[in-house]
């Protein structure tokens, strides 16, 4: 059985204080946004730059993390994997969206005011309980 990777890394700054939401079941779900940069010279040599922004969603651990000590304006390294999905409108219309579920979070710094969790700025989303069996006719090279 071949494998297959959906893995995200990100470095960026929040843009917004997280929003913090129950599930039904009554676990914890944290969203936010943060926003990359990227500079490049256009075809004419001025330098431009371009910023993306990421939607964010933290489960469990990872969302009590960021509802107690992430912040607009904080400068995050984030790993996770690409979530996609689709809602419909008030009109009826399809709305399409990408989400990054982090699994993974360290906290490079805060804005003013911002703070980080005295001699800890790395987090980690537990791992499962059980954990799949490494396939022995794997077919990738490391």
């Amino acid at each position: 059985m071949s494998r297959s990777l959906n893995k995200v890394m990100l470095i960026g700054n929040v843009g917004n204080d997280p929003e913090i939401r129950m599930t039904a079941s009554g676990a914890k779900v944290a969203k936010m946004s943060v926003a990359t940069n990227r500079s490049y010279q256009d075809r004419s040599g001025q330098r431009q730059e371009k910023t993306e922004w990421h939607r964010l969603t933290f489960f469990g651990k990872l969302a009590d993390i960021v509802e107690q000590w992430v912040h607009k304006g904080d400068r995050v390294y984030v790993e996770g994997r690409l979530e996609y999905s689709q809602t419909q409108d008030e009109q009826g219309g399809t709305r399409y969206w990408t989400d990054i579920v982090a699994s993974e979070m360290v906290m490079l710094g805060s804005a003013p005011g911002g703070g980080s969790p005295a001699g800890s700025d790395s987090f980690r989303q537990p791992e499962p309980a059980s954990r799949p069996i490494a396939d022995p006719d794997d077919d990738l090279p490391f």
